[in-house]
């Protein structure tokens, strides 16, 4: 017969990871219902997963707790909950309580004490105990009768668990975090040690006591540290212990009986109430309110669509899925794929590299539930006979090719890539779920695991699970058919679910739409073309260059060796520490977390205004990462096919909408030192072509002129004057035709930075002034343009309104820390809400513009083709019958991406490689 089971929640973490895995949302009233809103999903979900008779859902009280007593400093340095979790308390024990649950909270002692004292009286008593939370503290707890769950990673941890995980056993997790500290709780531990030190050492000498009585015997550094931290590791010991044996009477009735923890029934009129008065529609829908409507919000506030958020779904769908080995299911399948309507595909491959990757299985889903797989190239040694791949991809093909017939992905792009690798081209793209979830959260993780989690309850099968990690990981070739299988065919189904679910909500809004349908999706596949396209490097004069600069490091190294009047390793933050702190008395700038003195990028460059060590450091620093990262590494990702470097567009990283480029990152290389510069001399056209570069001409500023509408900035742009030198003249209160070019620069510093949201401080910096000078600087700026200080005003006030702001084009960028963060990190957000609409606008108009160039290209049947997008800029391989087109048209097509109050302005340049054309 089975234990009855008692499930622990670690309510606090709960609130916590519910706070912060969703955007600042707003019920009826403007009341913050993020954390009430994830609680309530995660504690359904919970209770529909966990079959248990007991259960208890622990807070931390309020006060001061016995460890506060011990250590002051404990948990000193943790920011105080944000205001607007701290509103969300008293609901979430009220709707927690309405759910079934209950609820319990012990002053003086921790939820981590509560539920170990728990889980040991409910061990002894019989019951299998499962605690559910997210904090590795909790880990020492594991038994044979308790065992812990993650319900945002679906991780289960018993003992072998806990010892796959941490690398120590249960019993000794409590050495392991007392040798680690917990910064968190402000729990020093032993300077430099982390998880494998700190499990090697309990590994080597059995537990904390045994590493304490060889400390002496272990060297380096880290035996130093150790010794020095003998004396404390008692007291650390004695904060990370989880309490088991706390008098629990007062707060449970009948203890240490456990029968008032019975989980009860659902509340289902007290939740109906509940649920109206924060907005929830659609589980007020789910409990079928004939008042729900009227118990709704009309508008609803500051959250917009994500209040209506859907509880998740995952145990609504029975799965379906097939192994396809055989012709006749391959022809059903086929069959059911043609009449499909939308139908989701994932390819299998045997690389992660697009250009490079070939098929190694695919599969489609055709309903929630209902999807198959086809493995094609799998080796491993159990591995079944296979349909041969390239009759399978022949048969497929007119479908995959058909404009008509409709198809969905996950980052179809890269499925885009290997199908092109083996012929293909895929056409009929309709949707892709990673650009939903962009378009829906960009703040969020945009991985279909993420996205499942989010909407469907439910991660899926990881790729790590199938084929292991680092050294030991293997190829998706050699996975068990039938695994492989579960987990490609899940991932389409995955897709096609959490489509249903995306689809409607952007849909319903037309600036989102517009942004997903108009830009995102098109953008998409136009970077296929662009990434496939490639760019010509010449190998050669990189190579040239890295011996450069091999050599100017050696000379560079040896000045400062002579500065220092020693050698030293300049690689070494510790050895420059003591160089420039110990033996040449520089000032300290700031200390590293340890109190070491800092030599981060920041502070060497701060002692470079007036030092000669620290600035041929940096020197140093900077030469070495361009030819590490640039002259030696460019030409070994020439692909050997193509002859040319093709890059990887991220569409989904960016909150703003900007494209990140990698593997290689060709948007980073440094212009503003000559070597830099030089880089981009090895970016060259293929005889008888030219490269050309179209660029935006100070398109943040013009879309400052356009949001804040500033008669100022309005007039200076539409009478083409100089932004810069009609600032400069505003401000000191000169003629336009005395402007020096050091009011010049002044202003221009003043220009970029107001659109950033720097303060005075960060103007007083750039610019090396007195603060208040900066500030004096800043009241005129805004006195002459007060339409760009009420621009900012009116932003940050939508923004906490919203908890997000918008492009132009409807792009909303959401600033979780608006209303909820600590001073600096809300302080950050404000500087964001002034930023972002103006920058994410840019790299909206970059996307259209690229897609109206493209578009014309394509109908004159031109032979230029877009090789690089950086930012603001385009670069193109332009053939030499071409050029007058382009130089005229490629400018006036910029221009025209969008109807402004101001005018859009492209420039282009020419020449031989990128550097002289840009």
């Amino acid at each position: 017969m089975s234990k009855p089971i008692l499930l622990l929640v670690d309510g606090s973490s709960y609130l916590y990871r519910a706070y912060h895995a969703l955007p600042d949302l707003r019920g009826p009233g403007g009341v913050p219902t993020g954390a009430l809103h994830g609680m309530v999903a995660m504690m359904k979900k919970l209770r529909e997963q966990i079959g248990a008779e007991h259960a208890v859902c622990v807070f931390d009280a309020k006060g001061k707790t016995f460890r506060d007593d011990w250590y002051p400093e404990y948990k000193a340095q943790r920011a105080p909950m944000p205001d607007a979790l701290r509103e969300q308390i008293e609901p979430i024990h009220e709707v927690v309580k309405l759910l079934g649950w209950p609820v319990l909270e012990v002053p003086g002692i921790e939820a981590d004490d509560a539920i170990g004292t728990l889980a040991r009286v409910a061990a002894e008593a019989g019951h299998a105990v499962i605690v559910s939370t997210g904090d590795k503290d909790m880990a020492q707890l594991v038994t044979p009768d308790v065992t812990l769950i993650n319900t945002m990673s679906n991780e289960s941890l018993d003992a072998a668990g806990v010892q796959a995980k941490f690398g120590v056993p249960p019993e000794r997790i409590i050495d392991y975090l007392t040798l680690m500290g917990d910064a968190v709780d402000n729990v020093p531990g032993v300077t430099g040690v982390g998880p494998k030190t700190a499990a090697k050492w309990i590994a080597e000498h059995g537990s904390l006591d045994g590493v304490i009585a060889n400390a002496d015997k272990i060297k380096g550094v880290a035996g130093e540290n150790l010794r020095k931290a003998l004396d404390w590791l008692p007291m650390g010991r004695k904060l990370v212990t989880v309490r088991c044996d706390c008098d629990l009477a007062e707060h449970v009735a009948g203890w240490p009986s456990l029968d008032t923890l019975a989980l009860k029934a659902v509340d289902e009129a007290g939740l109906l109430d509940f649920y109206g008065r924060y907005g929830f529609k659609t589980w007020l829908k789910e409990l079928g309110a004939k008042t729900a409507a009227a118990a709704a919000p009309a508008e609803p506030v500051n959250g917009d669509m994500f209040a209506d958020a859907p509880a998740p779904v995952a145990a609504a769908v029975e799965r379906r899925y097939e192994t396809i080995l055989d012709w006749e299911s391959f022809e059903r399948w086929l069959s059911k794929v043609q009449a499909a309507e939308l139908v989701a595909l994932d390819t299998e491959t045997d690389s992660l590299e697009p250009m490079l990757a070939r098929i190694v299985g695919i599969s489609f889903a055709t309903a929630p539930g209902e999807a198959a797989y086809i493995p094609l190239a799998h080796s491993g040694p159990d591995a079944p006979a296979q349909l041969p791949l390239d009759e399978v991809l022949a048969r497929l093909k007119p479908w995959l090719e058909n404009e008509q017939a409709a198809k969905l992905g996950q980052n179809l792009k890269y499925d885009t890539h290997v199908l092109a690798n083996h012929g293909i081209a895929l056409r009929g793209v309709r949707h892709d779920t990673m650009l939903q979830s962009y378009v829906l959260e960009a703040h969020k993780a945009h991985g279909l695991g993420a996205i499942g989690e989010r909407y469907l309850g439910r991660s899926g099968i990881a790729y790590e699970e199938l084929c292991g990690k680092g050294a030991h990981q293997i190829p998706f070739a050699q996975v068990d058919v039938a695994r492989a299988a579960e987990y490609s065919a899940e991932d389409s189904d995955m897709c096609l679910q959490v489509h249903a679910l995306m689809w409607p909500r952007i849909e319903a809004e037309p600036g989102l739409k517009r942004v997903y349908a108009e830009i995102e999706m098109p953008t998409s596949a136009l970077l296929a073309r662009i990434e496939r396209n490639g760019v010509l490097i010449d190998a050669a004069r990189l190579q040239a260059q890295s011996h450069e600069l091999a050599q100017r490091l050696v000379a560079i190294e040896q000045e400062a060796y002579a500065i220092a009047g020693q050698p030293f390793n300049l690689g070494s933050p510790k050895q420059i520490g003591e160089i420039l702190f110990n033996k040449l008395g520089l000032p300290v700038v700031k200390k590293t977390a340890t109190g070491a003195p800092s030599t981060d990028e920041e502070v060497l460059a701060k002692l470079a205004e007036d030092y000669p060590l620290p600035a041929k450091i940096l020197e140093s620093r900077g030469l070495a990462k361009l030819k590490s990262t640039y002259t030696d590494k460019l030409p070994l990702q020439i692909n050997a096919s193509t002859g040319r470097v093709h890059t990887n567009y991220a569409q989904a990283v960016a909150v703003t909408g900007r494209l990140s480029s990698n593997e290689p990152n060709l948007q980073n290389i440094p212009i503003r030192t000559a070597e830099g510069r030089r880089v981009r001399e090895a970016f060259v056209a293929p005889a008888g072509c030219s490269v050309v570069s179209a660029d935006y001409s100070q398109i943040e500023l013009r879309l400052m002129a356009h949001i804040s509408e500033d008669p100022g900035m309005l007039r200076a742009f539409g009478e083409g004057v100089d932004i810069h030198r009609a600032t400069a003249s505003e401000v000191f209160g000169v003629p336009v035709g005395e402007v020096t070019s050091e009011h010049r620069r002044y202003a221009k510093t003043i220009n970029f930075g107001l659109i950033y949201g720097m303060g005075v401080f960060g103007l007083a910096s750039s610019l090396g002034i007195e603060q208040k000078a900066a500030k004096d600087y800043i009241d005129r700026y805004f006195t002459r343009f007060a339409g760009v200080r009420d621009y900012m005003e009116r932003t940050k006030q939508f923004a906490r309104d919203k908890g997000y702001v918008e492009t132009l084009f409807g792009r909303r960028i959401y600033l979780p820390e608006i209303n909820g963060g600590n001073g600096p990190r809300k302080a950050g957000a404000e500087r964001q809400a002034i930023n972002a609409p103006m920058q994410g606008t840019a790299a909206d108009l970059m996307k259209l513009a690229m897609l109206k160039v493209q578009a014309a290209l394509d109908e004159q049947g031109k032979a230029t083709r877009i090789v690089m997008q950086v930012h603001d800029e385009m670069v193109f391989e332009v053939p030499s019958g071409e050029l007058d087109w382009v130089k005229a048209e490629v400018p006036r097509l910029m221009a025209s991406a969008a109807e402004l109050r101001v005018p859009l302005l492209a420039e282009v340049g020419v020449g031989p490689n990128w550097d002289e054309a840009h």
